[in-house]
């Protein structure tokens, strides 16, 4: 199986790096400055989760040298990178390429289908916990990494999921196959989006927050109105699924879930993926008639800071 990982940072750089270790046929796409850090420096993970720090080697492409077809395509670049991105891939995609996105929401799969149509183009949700320092290195700030990937239409696995199942799982990765992977996607976009925005709008850590008197009020809150638009798109969650987020955002004491990548996005002064988590959110709860104050305040807030990128 030829692989084309797209974009070598937080995700894709650890998923890649991880089946390129196994001996699969890894290329990634990136950016001419970043191919330039990897040859120089190599793709190296490190951090308080990783056991040892690792280095590889990786095949790189920039897009200019992109002229075949691949097997399998993981598409991990952010949001706002992805129009471009799907420019770039398209000498990639050939009548058998397989399209797994790794983007939080779903504002990214509605643009794979109306680019490519929906025959290549599969479901994914990546959990993992990293982020990438000044050195252009991955640090794994906590153990999660696992792969849930399946059929858009199709409520069964098919010889091409099988496939990719197979090769992520004998690279170490936790990976599972969903007969309802765009459900999943919605639960994971709930789960996001609710963690991102009680941090976001309280500038804290979750066990900070929920110190103070009326702080633990705040993410279940934030995760009702969430959670109110997947059901009213028809995908409710399911109440084991909400149990365990309200555990997480009313969590006290010492802090067990590390900050979402929003988050340091803002922290670090850094542009976010505010259009396609939450201004998609709330506008698709607006057609639902769903009211969403919270998630709207967070919306806001975040497009007054991406003003200061626009100059």
């Amino acid at each position: 199986m030829k692989i084309l990982v797209v974009g070598a940072g937080a995700t894709g750089g650890y998923f890649g790096a991880r089946l390129a270790q196994a001996g699969q046929d890894v290329t990634f796409l990136v950016r001419p400055r970043r191919a330039a850090a990897l040859r120089e420096r190599g793709l190296r993970i490190t951090g308080p989760a990783q056991p040892q720090d690792e280095v590889i080697t990786p095949q790189l492409l920039t897009a200019d040298e992109l002229s075949h077809p691949y097997d399998l395509i993981l598409l991990s670049v952010k949001s706002t990178a992805l129009k471009q991105a799907l420019d770039d891939i398209t000498p990639a995609v050939g009548p058998d390429t397989a399209i797994v996105p790794f983007l939080n929401g779903m504002a990214h799969l509605d643009e794979l289908n109306s680019r490519f149509g929906t025959g290549p183009v599969l479901g994914g949700v990546a959990k993992v916990v990293t982020t990438v320092d000044a050195n252009g290195d991955i640090v794994r700030l906590a153990p999660l990494a696992a792969i849930t990937l399946g059929e858009q239409n199709s409520p069964t696995d098919s010889p091409r999921t099988q496939a990719i199942h197979t090769a992520l799982t004998e690279a170490g990765i936790t990976t599972t196959l969903s007969p309802a992977i765009v459900s999943a996607m919605w639960h994971k976009w709930v789960f996001i989006s609710t963690l991102s925005a009680v941090t976001i709008l309280m500038r804290g850590s979750l066990a900070a927050i929920n110190a103070v008197p009326g702080g633990a009020d705040l993410g279940p809150a934030i995760l009702a109105e969430a959670a109110a638009v997947a059901a009213a798109a028809g995908y409710p969650v399911p109440e084991p699924e909400l149990a365990a987020t309200t555990g997480m955002v009313t969590q006290t004491g010492t802090l067990t879930v590390p900050s979402t990548s929003m988050f340091r996005d803002v922290e670090s002064g850094q542009p976010t993926e505010v259009e396609h988590i939450f201004a998609d959110l709330t506008a698709r709860a607006r057609t639902y008639g769903v009211p969403t104050p919270l998630l709207d305040l967070v919306t806001i807030q975040l497009r007054v800071h991406e003003t200061q990128f626009k100059h």
